[in-house]
Parts: C-alpha cells; structure tokens; sequence
C-alpha cells in the first residue's frame, strides 16, 4: 500500500513538509510506503477549463509543462492520499488550489483516479483561517469520492516559523491520530 502527499506548501523542509512527515511516520510503522510531493513553489498554472483532458481521455492534462501529470500518474496509482497546504489568507496555497482543479477534472474526465480511497488533508496556521483551507481541501477530497479520514480534532498545527509546528504539542497529537485512522483505515480497504 502507498500514500502520496501533496505539498502545497512554497518553503520545503518548513512546517507544512514537517506534519505530513509526522502523518507519514504513523503510516510507516504500519508498513504503508509514503512518498511526499512538493508542488508549493513550483510553477502549477490553473485549469484552463479547455476541456482537452475530456476529448483525449489519456490521464493527462494538456498544459505538460509543470509536472502535473507526473503527480497524476502517482495518484492514479496509489491507495491514499494526504493534501497539506499552510493557511494562506484563511485558504490554501495558489498551487494547491492549481492542483485540485486540474487534477480533479482530469480524474473526472477519466473516470474518477481517487474513487474510494483513503483521503486526509493538514494545515499549519499561524492563527485564524485554518477551518476553511481545511475545508477547501476537503471538499475536494469529498468530490473526489475518496474516504476521508479523521481525527480527534481538526487536522492543523499553530505556527508561524520554522520549526515551530513541533512545539504545537496537541496539533502533532492530532497528526498521529490521523495517521494511525488513515492506517487503519488502509488496512481494511486491503481486504
């Protein structure tokens, strides 16, 4: 079984890259192989609603320029998938929001790469505005038919610099609550 995380986040090694990380280290001491994206930073353009992804039907976007359909190729194959975006004015990250366009209307226009599974989303905030990058992700996840996964609060960290997300002692409790569900939930979606 595999998870593929997206990062949404523009700093790599910051604190977005550091909670998946946390996230991914419950799943691997269940035998779940991890592999974490990073898109933030990266030139990913938004969906030009050109609707070629519909008339090809072959998995890929037609903008082939910025690694997008590589990360599809990922997706389609994996079992789970964890989005994880810093709060950006009480949403996600220009790439992220790049990302879940495209990406979810290619998977639609090629009969649904994330149908039934497992699907979890994490922000790090450095105050207010984290419900709603939480829910914009979570949507997409929902349209996207996957299992969302929970935990026993909302899935953000507070921080604002470097490194801080690990003084967050109940936002990394949260994490590996979320991780060891996604786990379970693997486990029994295997079966």
């Amino acid at each position: 079984m595999k998870v593929i995380g997206v990062n949404g986040s523009p700093r790599k090694g910051g604190n977005t890259d550091y909670i998946m990380k946390v996230v991914f280290d419950c799943l691997k001491a269940e035998g779940i192989e991890t592999e974490l994206v990073q898109i933030g930073g990266k030139i990913v353009r938004g969906c030009k609603a050109c609707d070629s992804c519909r008339q090809r039907k072959d998995g890929k976007c037609i903008i082939a320029d910025d690694g997008l359909n590589e990360l599809l190729a990922k997706l389609k194959d994996a079992d789970g998938i964890l989005l994880g975006s810093p709060t950006y004015t009480s949403d996600v990250t220009p790439e992220m929001k790049a990302f879940m366009d495209r990406a979810g209307r290619v998977s639609s226009a090629n009969g649904g790469f994330f149908v039934r599974k497992a699907g979890a989303a994490v922000t790090a905030v450095r105050r207010g505005g984290a419900a709603h990058s939480l829910d914009s992700m979570y949507h997409w996840l929902h349209i996207q038919q996957t299992y969302i996964v929970g935990s026993s609060y909302w899935n953000m960290v507070y921080c604002r610099e470097v490194g801080e997300a690990a003084k967050d002692e109940e936002g990394i409790k949260t994490m590996k609550t979320l991780g060891q569900n996604m786990a379970y939930l693997l486990e029994r979606l295997k079966k």
